[in-house]
């Protein structure tokens, strides 16, 4: 079959950017190759896009070359849809290793490696990572006992931070759909209405998109918890009724070509009572203290820092982090796993970096979450939704 990528996400001279800023990172940890399964890094790296992540599969980057996309046989044929490489650099293994006891995805992998020339070099693995498990790294030690393994856990994440001209377009148009979709429960919610099918609508807005720009499947479902419920933060939805006197928050994101822009906001049906609105007044104005730290030369923990100050000058407190990286996901997660809005992280904000600032509060009756994704600009920051602020309060 003949490599023809189907409407390809980013020309070719982006893709070999990426590569050339992770090899640096690769020969500055005195690595010959990494071995990359985090399926975001995958198609960050290479284009490639499936939903094949519940099988093993792989990117082999060295400093030569181009990068090599390794999975299931059947899959080879998507990655010729996908990836930017020719298709002499796309492999497939045999289907009797899926699934099967007897026998591992990780040998062919380890014979691919031998092929091409690491067998006895230094290669990194992302140990910490969703989809590489226990099984698949004691393979690898097995069949290649003359390599020496590193954990490089994170190494590709890092190069993501600062989002490039496209991908801070994709980021918007996913903006703009987060936006559709709150706009969506603010006029179709009321009282009765089973949370299922208000959750069906917050997918059909997804996906249906925004201003021509289709949406994506969302790395993270929606996390609609009412009442109680809403006391916890991870909860989805089931076929209760929404009811008058409780809160709803709604941590839902907008997806545009797997890049994601979360954002949350709270729903209340009814008179909301006075705790409610001083919580809400405490986070926005933590918000606007916060969020004037996120700029250019600033550190995280800075932003942390003014959220967690001036919301203790409200009597609150939030002993978890108030934000975190954002870009490129597939499930289970929308987040980069790299810098968080917290004391102690001194990563420095840098033009083009994205996060979701998240100053959730949790009451004893219920939940608050007022959240906004944020674009680090040259001078300070821009605001990536036109969503409306505070709580959603509908008599």
């Amino acid at each position: 079959m003949p490599t023809s990528r189907t409407s390809p996400s980013f020309p070719d001279a982006e893709y070999w950017d990426r590569i050339e800023k992770t090899r640096a990172a690769m020969e500055a940890e005195g690595l010959d190759a990494i071995l990359i399964t985090d399926p975001s890094n995958m198609a960050w790296i290479s284009g490639y896009d499936g939903w094949t992540f519940y099988v093993h599969q792989a990117v082999l980057l060295s400093h030569d070359g181009e990068p090599v996309w390794w999975g299931r046989g059947i899959d080879a044929a998507g990655a010729m849809r996908t990836v930017f490489m020719d298709e002499d650099n796309i492999f497939g293994y045999e289907d009797s290793y899926v699934q099967n006891p007897d026998k591992h995805p990780m040998e062919d992998l380890a014979r691919l490696v031998e092929a091409y020339g690491h067998g006895e070099q230094r290669i990194g693995v992302e140990l910490d990572n969703y989809y590489f498990s226990a099984k698949a790294y004691n393979t690898l030690l097995e069949h290649l006992p003359k390599a020496k393994f590193v954990d490089a856990t994170g190494l590709v994440n890092w190069q993501r931070a600062i989002k490039s001209e496209f991908e801070q377009i994709y980021m918007r148009r996913a903006a703009d759909i987060v936006t559709a979709m709150h706009d969506r429960i603010y006029e179709i919610a009321e009282p009765g209405m089973p949370k299922h099918q208000l959750v069906a609508e917050i997918y059909h807005t997804g996906i249906g998109g925004v201003g021509g720009h289709w949406g994506d499947y969302p790395a993270i479902v929606p996390m609609a918890p009412s009442g109680l419920d809403s006391t916890a933060p991870h909860l989805t939805w089931d076929d209760t009724p929404l009811r008058t006197g409780e809160a709803t928050f709604f941590e839902i994101a907008g997806a545009h070509r797997r890049y994601h822009c979360p954002q949350s906001r709270t729903l209340f049906l009814g008179r909301a009572p006075q705790k409610y609105l001083e919580a809400e007044k405490a986070v926005l104005d933590a918000t606007d203290a916060a969020l004037e730290q996120a700029k250019p030369g600033n550190r995280c923990e800075d932003v942390a820092n003014a959220f967690n100050g001036a919301l203790a000058r409200h009597g609150y407190v939030k002993d978890n982090r108030c934000g975190y990286a954002i870009g490129l996901s597939y499930p289970p997660d929308w987040g980069e796993r790299t810098m968080s809005f917290r004391a102690g992280d001194r990563t420095e904000l840098q033009p083009g970096m994205t996060f979701h600032f998240m100053p959730a509060l949790w009451l004893d009756d219920g939940g608050i979450e007022i959240t906004e994704p944020i674009l680090i600009t040259e001078s300070g920051h821009e605001r990536l939704c036109q969503t409306k602020g505070g709580l959603f309060i509908k008599d």
